[in-house]
């Protein structure tokens, strides 16, 4: 909770004569909302952002949907991309018969190369 406070997304909490910091209801509604965000991949500053938005009536609502919609798209390209990876590191244990010389290996030789793309 401090980390989000430094970070400018919770507010610094009162605190009681004990010295024990008492939260709010909003600011437990502010927290469960920052943690679901970063469960959905938003960085903190996206979830920063999204705070700003979600109390802007209308114009949140626009804002809100774009930074969803810019998140989705980079999730897809990230999952495009490990699913390249994913088919050439099984090309690769597929070629490889696991046993014999180091240097008869397909996967070394592969990662080797100085063309390797």
């Amino acid at each position: 909770i401090r980390y989000y406070e430094r970070a400018g997304l919770l507010p610094e909490p009162q605190r009681r004569a004990s010295g024990y910091r008492d939260y709010s209801t909003e600011t437990v509604k502010q927290l469960r909302f920052i943690r679901r965000a970063k469960e959905l991949g938003f960085t903190l500053d996206e979830i920063g952002e999204l705070m700003l938005l979600s109390v802007q009536r209308e114009e949140g609502v626009k804002g809100v949907k774009a930074s969803a919609e810019a998140k989705l798209a980079v999730v897809e390209a990230k999952l495009k991309e490990l699913q390249r990876i994913r088919l050439g590191l099984k090309k690769l244990i597929a070629a490889c018969p696991g046993h014999g010389r180091l240097d008869q290996c397909p996967i070394i030789a592969a990662l080797s190369k100085e063309d390797a793309s």
